[in-house]
């Protein structure tokens, strides 16, 4: 992982083109806290961080910023969105499997458990969790995993 101890972006070509989202933030109370679960996370995709902004933001991404936690600019508590919820995929079944037991390890709750989705399990393999401050998550593979 990447320790950036001060504001930087590392700019880079991604390794695969991808289509919206640029990139997706949660909100925190708690950036040390929230650092600790998401170091551990997406550590599990190869994920390190790529911006760190003292005291305000945490970035994470392969070489560019994909995935962030802040603390609101406005000041006020951070809140969970109601109906939100940010999908990440794996790159194989087991690394779903991984990611909800590293996400459930660090401090998270269970949403469901690593399974296929789907109309007789012919769907996605997913697993949905929430960090410590409640957002939610799912992590998923469509189709064969990646070699």
């Amino acid at each position: 992982m990447n320790d950036i101890t001060q504001s930087r972006q590392v700019a880079a070509a991604p390794d695969k083109v991808r289509s919206l989202p640029g990139h997706a933030t949660v909100g925190t109370n708690d950036l040390n806290a929230a650092s600790v679960f998401y170091d551990k996370l997406l550590a599990v995709f190869g994920i390190g961080r790529v911006l760190v902004q003292p005291n305000r933001a945490i970035y994470y991404g392969h070489r560019t910023l994909e995935f962030g936690i802040i603390k609101p600019f406005d000041g006020r508590p951070a809140t969970v969105g109601n109906g939100g919820m940010i999908a990440f995929e794996a790159p194989s079944r087991s690394k779903v499997d991984e990611a909800h037991a590293t996400a459930l390890a660090a401090g998270g709750s269970d949403e469901g458990a690593p399974g296929p989705r789907g109309e007789n399990g012919t769907g996605p393999y997913c697993a949905y969790f929430r960090d410590p401050e409640g957002n939610k998550f799912l992590v998923f593979r469509s189709g064969a995993d990646e070699a």
